[in-house]
């Protein structure tokens, strides 16, 4: 009697036991367990240098958070340098997920026009205005389209920094845009901003810039200096404008069905990295203007900056497009006025 009693224990036990186990199994099914030794690959692209800082402050930010938090269930691999296609191409394999995530920078706003409003010309003042706009409510409502238009989910918004333009000669009149032949990417808020002023605007993918320039089918470009520097261009220019004329954003963006694959401490775990990313990589743009100036300075690069005089001419020539952008959409007026007021 004793023998079956001690059976009957033994057996419910195990029953019980194998009962359990069941049930844990179900729990974690569906989802990654770290103990499993299983791992995503966030692929991340971008158009920048190596050294550039969005993509120093991917290695020693981003990548470093996100496979340290995740306890390497997530691994990151960074493309710079248009490795994995210049923008647009990377920008699609990021919509059609065959690239899990990128640093593009507005390339949306052919068909999301609110996607272009910070990169309307003559709009922020600092960098302190870009980041109180972008950071807050202004910023996530620009966003608003992305995810259901696009299928990508936006994380942060990240700087390129304050456009300039370079050239081949001295520019301080608007007499020296006449004629001149500028690179410009392939948007049309640029492309308008630059016949404006009156240049022959050339659209041009940043990949073929240095050539461009180098086999003088183009005059100039207008970029912020650190991508002047990070990218060799000052090899092949003479000089700089600080015309200021327009604050180039990027943002992190991650294919929307990439984002649902993961659990929320992931997700989670991803946001953090991206919001600490950017921050560091707006603060790396802001410290390096006077580094990178002294820098192509000594390698040859004339600096010129506008007079109060000058300044205001070019931004009366760009007036139509504003004028262009409220009569076009309801809410442009609207918008800018509450960016303006942002400064003050």
């Amino acid at each position: 009697m004793m023998k079956k009693s001690i059976s009957f224990i033994l057996l419910f036990s195990v029953l019980l036991f194998a009962f359990l186990s069941g049930c844990g199994a179900e729990k974690q099914s569906g989802q990654k367990s770290e103990k499993s030794g299983e791992s995503k690959v966030i692929k991340v692209a971008n158009y920048f240098a190596e050294e550039h800082p969005q993509n120093v402050a991917l290695r020693e930010k981003f990548k470093k958070i996100v496979e340290e938090k995740s306890g390497g269930t997530l691994k990151v691999q960074i493309y710079p340098n248009s490795t994995l296609g210049a923008e647009k191409e990377f920008y699609d394999g990021i919509r059609n997920g065959t690239i899990e995530m990128g640093i593009p920078g507005l390339i949306m706003q052919n068909d999301i026009p609110k996607m272009g409003v910070p990169e309307w010309p003559f709009l922020f003042k600092d960098f302190e205005h870009v980041k109180k706009v972008l950071n807050g409510p202004i910023g996530k409502e620009i966003t608003e389209e992305l995810e259901e238009k696009h299928g990508v989910h936006p994380l942060a918004w990240s700087a390129n920094g304050f456009r300039m333009f370079s050239a081949n000669k001295t520019i301080d009149s608007m007499d020296d845009f006449k004629g001149l032949r500028m690179r410009m990417p392939n948007i049309y808020n640029y492309i308008t901003m630059g016949k404006l002023l009156g240049a022959n605007v050339t659209p041009l993918p940043i990949s073929e810039v240095f050539t461009a320039l180098e086999q003088k089918v183009v005059d100039g470009q207008d970029n912020p200096i650190a991508t002047l520097r990070a990218s060799g261009w000052y090899e092949v220019q003479s000089d700089v404008l600080e015309s200021k004329h327009m604050f180039s954003p990027n943002i992190y963006v991650i294919n929307s069905k990439f984002w649902s694959s993961l659990s929320e401490e992931q997700r989670k775990i991803i946001e953090e990295a991206a919001k600490e990313a950017t921050d560091y990589e707006f603060e790396l743009m802001e410290k390096s203007y006077e580094e990178d100036k002294k820098f192509l300075e000594q390698n040859g690069i004339k600096f010129t900056t506008p007079t109060p005089e000058f300044s205001k001419q070019m931004q009366e020539a760009v007036q139509p497009l504003y004028d262009e952008m409220f009569g076009k959409y309801d809410w442009a007026k609207d918008l800018y006025e509450r960016i303006k007021a942002e400064a003050e």
